[in-house]
């Protein structure tokens, strides 16, 4: 498929040689002058007396669950900060994947369908192989996971097996996705008002602040809504629009310097279009058009709580964490996607989860003393779960197309029960002020029964119900070592296991309803650097991943369009990862990333019967690559603000069966605006050269002539927005 010149590799490689030939050329600049909170600009980086920063400030992550510097933990993470997801408009978490080397979202335009893939690891959204944290709630089901952001913190990218702390489905790593406090120092607020084409709009505020010396409380609210992108050529209707409205409200109640509560309550309710989805072939052909007898819906409601507790002042830390999330989806479709009149799929699914995590770790100065040169610093905790799921799922067919009469095809009637616990520990100890060897281990243990039936009606068929219980068991350890050479410059080294839950799949093959566990060892080493004053930042790591049973999502040959995991063998995945940023002068802020990834099926892996052995893993980009530039400068009374961010996608295939692929293909956004103290307008351009591309597609023989269907990723879009700060 065509895509224009950025999308070579070629190109990436020099824009990123530039980059890379401006660093030296920062150590000679001026002392940096102390940074401070931001003041008096919106989104801006100054100093307390208003002046543009020159270093780079300082991030913490909880990439290791304690709060640390990024620079001193041995781990592969990317954090995305609030300054950067006001200063370019990002507005769901796979918006802020650009700027994570090695990173993939494969998104629907239903939202509830959006998965991550690091350096080649995925899987099915009932059972994920990274899975997203929001305010340390996991969700175990990926349709939870993308939401609209509202107040949010900061947005981390932790790449690689994190099984020793956080336990089962996050072998490849784990988003972790983090809500602003309520203002506890006076009132905030802010109101925008967001537009553009493709009839898109939406109108989001928020208000923050203090009811008493202890009691702080945060409101925000959005509601988003666009048409569609695709056109379906037999009605004119466009078919894939959006429509959500997200609340969000805090209550922070801290009673003393030592204890403090938070109480997060979250919802959405999503109305969307049908699916974009048509034969790929025909999308190449004519891009954002289908042909279908039949538009549906894709709906979506979600309603979660977080309790968050935490006591310091002693030498222990003492965190609790309960989290329950409640959503509901349901999506009626074409299922055949032609315009005859053939299948169309009724969907309904359900979920609660419960989590519950307590946490206790040694105070930051309160490590234990081995020696005049050795300390050690500690956590441990446990983890609880529950989890319910269901699904309803009819395939209707018309007459002649499976029988001479019309026929009901419920696949499938479904009730998934899961409940685990995990008990989990790390140690670190510090030797000389210059290394740090850690070592984490944790114990997962965790029961699940299924309730599956298929049926038709009328009764064309014998009915199928599986009732069937199981546990699984996991001990997953994890070993580094880091070493400061200097305060800035620091090398590392991690060994560690990581597992995805095996369990039940709702609809399968006969056989297949249950698969197994998923096991990786995972190697990395890398290097964490500032250079010239703090005004640059490189970070480097390269890594090996050994599979054992991966699981991957296959289609049901038996049944269209669905999709059950199956065990299909071993595979291997090394790359490389390089990550930048650097302050080139007051208010100048440059990033590039580059990953590579080398992802293939191990000898004897099969899916479906066929040998898969030596593909390259679907959906993994042979690189990705990321590059970025903003300009702020002081004008009058306000700010100037100027951003340009492009991302580069290597190829990659749709299947494990290498039948079909995307060919490189890049995407710019462009951002600029003004601000005067409390105003804000903003212009801006989301894939600018407009760049044709199809980023999800499966396979679909029968109903599709090139044997598969897809959805175009997003055509160029441009808008305004203004907005109200105090």
């Amino acid at each position: 498929m065509s895509t224009n010149a950025l999308g070579s590799p070629t190109v990436a490689c020099a824009a990123l040689a530039v980059f890379l030939l401006l660093v030296p050329a920062l150590s000679q600049g001026q002392t940096a002058p102390p940074s401070g909170s931001p003041a008096g600009t919106i989104g801006v980086p100054v100093d307390e007396e208003g002046i543009l920063r020159v270093t780079m400030p300082t991030v913490t992550v909880t990439a290791q669950k304690e709060p640390e510097d990024r620079q001193k933990v041995p781990v592969s993470v990317t954090a995305v900060t609030r300054e950067t997801i006001d200063q370019a408009g990002i507005r769901l978490v796979s918006e802020a994947a650009i700027y994570a080397p090695n990173t993939l979202f494969t998104e629907w335009t239903a939202r509830k369908l959006s998965n991550p893939r690091f350096r080649g690891i995925g899987s099915s959204p009932n059972n994920p192989g990274i899975t997203t944290y929001i305010d340390g709630v996991p969700q175990l089901n990926a349709n939870s996971s993308s939401i609209e952001l509202l107040d949010v913190d900061q947005i981390e990218f932790v790449r690689g097996p994190q099984s020793a702390l956080f336990g089962r489905n996050t072998l490849g790593g784990l988003v972790n996705v983090t809500s602003s406090r309520p203002s506890r120092a006076g009132w905030t607020g802010s109101v925008s008002l967001p537009f553009g084409d493709y009839g898109a709009w939406s109108a989001r505020g928020g208000v923050s602040g203090p009811v008493s010396d202890s009691v702080a409380v945060g409101v925000s609210v959005a509601q988003v809504s666009r048409e569609g992108f695709t056109v379906n050529d037999v009605t004119g209707h466009d078919i894939d629009n959006r429509s959500a409205f997200s609340a969000k409200g805090q209550v922070l109640w801290a009673p003393n310097a030592n204890w403090e509560t938070r109480v997060i309550v979250t919802g959405e309710r999503a109305r969307d279009g049908d699916y974009g989805l048509q034969d790929v072939a025909a999308l190449r052909a004519n891009p954002f058009h289908a042909a279908r007898d039949f538009e549906g819906f894709a709906n979506r409601d979600i309603f979660g709580t977080t309790i968050q507790v935490r006591r310091t002042g002693g030498p222990v830390v003492v965190s609790s964490n309960t989290g329950f999330v409640k959503w509901e989806t349901q999506d009626l479709t074409d299922l055949d996607y032609t315009p005859q009149p053939l299948i169309r799929r009724d969907n309904t699914e359900d979920d609660f989860q419960f989590t519950q995590e307590v946490r206790f770790a040694s105070a930051d100065d309160a490590a234990i003393v081995l020696s005049d040169s050795a300390k050690l610093r500690w956590q441990g905790g446990v983890f609880l779960f529950t989890q319910n799921y269901d699904q309803n799922a009819t395939n209707s067919f018309s007459p002649f197309v499976f029988a001479p009469f019309a026929v009901n095809q419920t696949s499938p009637l479904s009730a998934l029960d899961d409940v685990g616990v995990g008990l989990f520990g790390q140690g670190t100890v510090t030797l000389a002020d210059k290394v740090d060897v850690s070592l984490g281990l944790r114990v997962d243990y965790e029961s699940k029964k299924a309730d599956l039936q298929t049926f038709f009606d009328p009764a064309v068929a014998p009915p199928s119900r599986v009732q069937a219980d199981e546990s699984f068991s996991n001990v997953s350890p994890q070993f580094s070592a880091a070493y400061r050479l200097t305060p800035e410059h620091t090398i590392y080294g991690t060994v560690g296991k990581g597992f995805k839950a095996g369990g039940f799949n709702p609809a399968s093959p006969p056989g297949a309803e249950s698969y197994g566990e998923e096991h990786t060892w995972n190697v990395e080493g890398g290097v964490k650097t500032l250079w010239a004053g703090g005004r640059v930042s490189a970070n480097a790591a390269v890594f090996h991943i050994d599979w054992d049973d991966l699981q991957l999502n296959v289609p049901n040959p038996a049944v269209p369009a669905q999709f059950y995991i199956s065990n299909v063998g071993g595979a291997t995945s090394s790359g490389f990862e390089l990550e930048l940023g650097a302050r080139a002068a007051p208010g100048v802020d440059l990033f590039a990333t580059y990953g590579y990834t080398h992802a293939r099926f191990g000898a004897g892996s099969s899916s479906n019967g066929i040998g898969i052995d030596g593909n390259t893993l679907p959906n993994t980009p042979g690189y990705t690559t990321s590059l970025g530039a903003q300009y702020s400068r002081l004008a009058g009374r306000g700010t100037v603000l100027a951003r340009a961010d492009v991302v580069f996608y290597g190829a990659f295939q749709y299947d494990d069966a290498n039948s079909l692929g995307q060919d490189a293909y890049s995407l710019v956004n462009l951002r600029g605006g003004y601000t005067a103290r409390r105003w804000l307008a903003e212009v801006f351009v989301r894939n600018a050269f407009d760049t044709e591309y199809i980023p999800l597609a499966f396979p679909y023989p029968g109903f599709a002539p090139s044997g598969f269907i897809g959805e175009m990723g997003a055509p160029r879009t441009f808008g305004a927005s203004v907005g109200f700060r105090f």
